[in-house]
C-alpha cells in the first residue's frame, strides 16, 4: 500500500507538519498521519520508528524553515534593522505555522539537535549581537534574552493573552523591538566584585 501511493519519509514529514498546523503539533502521532493518508499505521512503520521519530522529524523541519526565513530576512541588514526582521520572522512564522512553531520548541537528543538547524539560529543571533559590539559572556546572556522575549511574547499572543485589552498587540511588538534596541545598546556592565578585606 506505502509503494503505490507514492509514500517518503519527506512526503510523510511535510504532511505530518501541515497536521501540526491543523490539529496541533502535540495532536500528531503516526496513527492520524496513517488516517491522512487512508492507509494502515503498519505500513508507515517502514519509513517512521514512532511518533517520537515523527515529532522529531517535524521538529528539524521546523528549524530548517525558520532558519532559512531568517536568513532571507537579514540579508543585507544590520543593528535595529536587523533585530526587526529577525524577530518579525519568528513571529510571523508562528502565526502562519503553529503546529511547526511549536515543533521547533521540541526537545532533541544532543547528537539529532547538534545536526540540525538550530545551530544557523544561535549563529544568526550572535552575528546581530555583535552589531551592538557585545562579546562573551554578554553576547551568551543577551542570546538568552532575544530567546526569552521571542519566544514568550509569541506564545502568550497565540494563547489569546493579549486580545483583550489595548494597546494592540502590534503596537507593543514594535515598542519591544524598540526596548530590545535601546537595552543592546546599552548593556548593562557586571558590577564590580568587591574588593578582599585586607586582614592584616
Amino acid at each position: 500500500m506505502a509503494a503505490r501511493v507514492g509514500l517518503t519519509v519527506e512526503r510523510l514529514t511535510r504532511a505530518a507538519a501541515e497536521l501540526a498546523d491543523e490539529v496541533g503539533f502535540e495532536q500528531v502521532t503516526v496513527s492520524a498521519l496513517a488516517r491522512r493518508f487512508d492507509v494502515k499505521v503498519a505500513s508507515l512503520y517502514s519509513h517512521l520508528k514512532n511518533s517520537h521519530d515523527l515529532k522529531t522529524r517535524i521538529a528539524l523541519l521546523a528549524l530548517e524553515e525558520l532558519a532559512d526565513r531568517a536568513a532571507d530576512a537579514l540579508a543585507g541588514r544590520a543593528g535595529k534593522d536587523a533585530l526587526a526582521a529577525f524577530a518579525n520572522v519568528y513571529r510571523d512564522y508562528a502565526r502562519e505555522h503553529p503546529g511547526r512553531y511549536a515543533a521547533a520548541q521540541f526537545r532533541l537528543d544532543p547528537e539529532t539537535a547538534a545536526a540540525s538547524a538550530g545551530g544557523r539560529h544561535a549563529q544568526m543571533t550572535r552575528a546581530i549581537l555583535r552589531g551592538y559590539d557585545l562579546t562573551e559572556p554578554d553576547q551568551t546572556h543577551a542570546v538568552r534574552l532575544l530567546g526569552s522575549v521571542f519566544h514568550g511574547y509569541v506564545s502568550l499572543e497565540m494563547g489569546g493573552g493579549f486580545s483583550h485589552s489595548a494597546p494592540d498587540s502590534q503596537e507593543t511588538w514594535s515598542r519591544i523591538v524598540d526596548a530590545l534596541d535601546a537595552l543592546l545598546r546599552n548593556w548593562p556592565t557586571p558590577p564590580a566584585l568587591p574588593t578582599p578585606r585586607s586582614t592584616g
